[in-house]
Formats: C-alpha cells, structure tokens, sequence
C-alpha cells in the first residue's frame, strides 16, 4: 500500500535508465475474484509450489495450487466493532510466513483487542499465539528460522514486534520505521543476520543487525516499498501503487515487471529459484491475481553489498483510498 511518492538525492551508486528487464516468458497470471474479496495482501509458498494468501480484508487465507486452482484453507472471524488504523475497515491480514512443520503465521489488525499474530494450521481453527496493540496496523511477518523468532512490522506503530516463545517485545523501534502520513515500516525479512524493512512512506530499506546495533538505510528512492524478497543478495521489491516490481543490486534500482506485465498494485513478492510470485491487491483499480514470471539470467548482475542506493524522484500517483491520508514530499 502507498500514501506518497518520496522525494530522494542521487546517492553514490550510479543507477542506469534501463528498458524494463524481460522475464524469461511471459508472466503466468492466475486471476482471483475481485467480487469475493480476493485482495491478495500477503504470499508464503508451499513445498509442492502451491501458494498461500492472505486476503486482505475478509480474514481469509487461500491456497492457490500449482495448476491455479483457489480454495480458502482457514478463516479469521472479523469483529463487527473492527476499526483497523488508517484503512478503517473492520480487519486487515497482512503478511503470512510458513513454519518448516507447515504451520503459517498471520499478522491480524482489527482495531480491537483481537488485533495480534495468529497460527494457522489447515483444518483447524485459527489460534492467536501473540497479542498486538490494537492501535498498531500490523503488516509483513518474518521468522528467523535460526531460532523460529517471529517479526511483525507494525505500520503505523514505528515498530517491529518480536515474539519468541510466546513473548512479546518492541524489538525495533524509531525514525526509520515511523510513517510520514500513513504507512511506515511495512514488508519484513530476516536474511543474512539481520532483519530488513521497507518502509513504504518514506521509499526506503533499512537493515538491523540481528546481533544488536542500530538500524540503518541501505536504500533510498525506492517509492511506495510494500513487500520484497530476496534473489541471492539481490532485492526484489514491489512497488504497490506505481504497478512496478524492481530488482535493486550494488548498481541501483532496475525495472522488472510493469502494469504491461499485469501488475495491479503488486502487494508482495517471494522468490523460490529463479521463479518470482507477486500478489496484485487491486487496490486502487484493475484485477487482483497472482503473477509468476522468472527472472532472466542476466537481471541480478551485481550482488547488493548494503550500500545506499538511491534513483531520482518519480511524480507522485493519484488517487488513494484512505481519506484521511494525503500527498507530498519529505525532504
């Protein structure tokens, strides 16, 4: 999701005005029933290459099996008095991560004392294992598969949530989590010793050190940042309200995908091989689905080293859904 387009300076890396990178072929879409409330928000793939969704506001998951057939795996029940921050609906699900036993992990905003992090296990009923602050909006989940750590980033609360063994804590908090008007911290990996962040406001990935330390800035001028994951030590990131996912190395900021590919507000990405599935919410407009397309062999040349990367500002996207937000730019 986005509330604006950051302005950013031109960093040491050099960035290259690229043609959009093509996929090996083109991009396989399964389309979801927009009707339904299939606003896919968040992805987790299975072993057998099925692929599990959290829809946005219903409180559904589905699973999406490799032929593309959609079924509903598990339902959380939406409370009549549900008030989620910012989109003022009555739940939100954001970002679902799968344990290596098969149990999935959703991040659940009600606005209400049922706000938290809950365990699906397919054909049993939801659990919540951790409470969250109903004044929180709780986005992208991540698990440390070190430890079986999970992390929550909270997008309206500047924070992100450990919870280890039933225990919750700010683990992160601060400047570089915080919204402008909207959205902050938002898509959530643990890779390489440290937790990544994208914070969707400010058009940026921040890195903390698993190990302790301060957070810092690894890349700037993103634009609206929802989810990404990583391709090796490349970045793969989905730009929700422009319709464009990007690869980000040493070098910058490249094109990947487009609103010609089939993007309608790309809300989040997962890399299995060489294989990339991004979820299209349709938020503000066009046809919710999952995407599949693979990355050319040349895409990820440069290896991201953590340095800043930055591209010039792009002109700010209209419309929004969210009436108490609005647009501008940050210096």
């Amino acid at each position: 999701m986005r509330i604006k387009q950051i302005g950013a300076v031109l960093a040491a890396a050099a960035v290259f005005a690229l043609p959009a990178t093509p996929a090996d072929a083109a991009p396989r879409i399964v389309p979801l029933d927009l009707a339904a409330g299939q606003q896919p928000e968040n992805i987790a793939l299975e072993p057998d290459g099925s692929a599990d969704l959290t829809f946005a506001y219903t409180g559904e998951i589905g699973r999406v099996t490799p032929g593309g057939q959609v079924r509903v795996i598990a339902r959380i029940p939406v409370p009549d008095d549900g008030d989620v921050p910012v989109v003022h609906k009555r739940l939100f699900l954001g970002g679902i991560v799968r344990a290596p036993g098969g149990d999935l992990y959703v991040a659940v905003s009600t606005g209400t004392a049922a706000t938290g992090l809950y365990r699906v296990r397919p054909g049993t009923a939801p659990v919540r294992v951790a409470a969250l602050p109903p004044s929180g909006f709780q986005n992208g989940v991540a698990r440390d598969p070190a430890t079986g750590d999970l992390f929550v980033a909270d997008s309206f609360g500047s924070t992100v949530w450990r919870v280890s063994r039933g225990r919750v804590t700010a683990w992160a908090t601060g400047d570089l989590l915080a919204p402008v008007s909207g959205f902050g911290a938002n898509g959530i990996k643990v890779h390489a010793g440290a937790v990544w962040v994208s914070n969707l406001d400010r058009g940026t990935l921040v890195r903390f050190p698993l190990a302790g330390g301060p957070g810092r800035v690894v890349a700037t001028g993103l634009g609206p940042v929802d989810d990404f994951a990583f391709h090796g030590t490349t970045v793969v990131a989905a730009i929700n309200q422009e319709n464009r996912v990007v690869t980000v190395d040493r070098d910058g900021i490249h094109p990947f995908l487009s609103l010609e590919d089939g993007l309608a507000n790309p809300t989040a990405v997962a890399v299995r091989d060489d294989k990339v599935y991004v979820t299209d919410g349709a938020y503000f407009g066009g046809s919710p689905n999952l995407l599949q397309a693979t990355l050319a062999a040349n895409t990820c040349k440069a290896e991201f080293d953590g340095r800043v990367t930055a591209t010039t500002s792009l002109p700010a996207a209209s419309g929004t859904e969210f009436a108490n937000t609005r647009y501008g730019v940050v210096g």
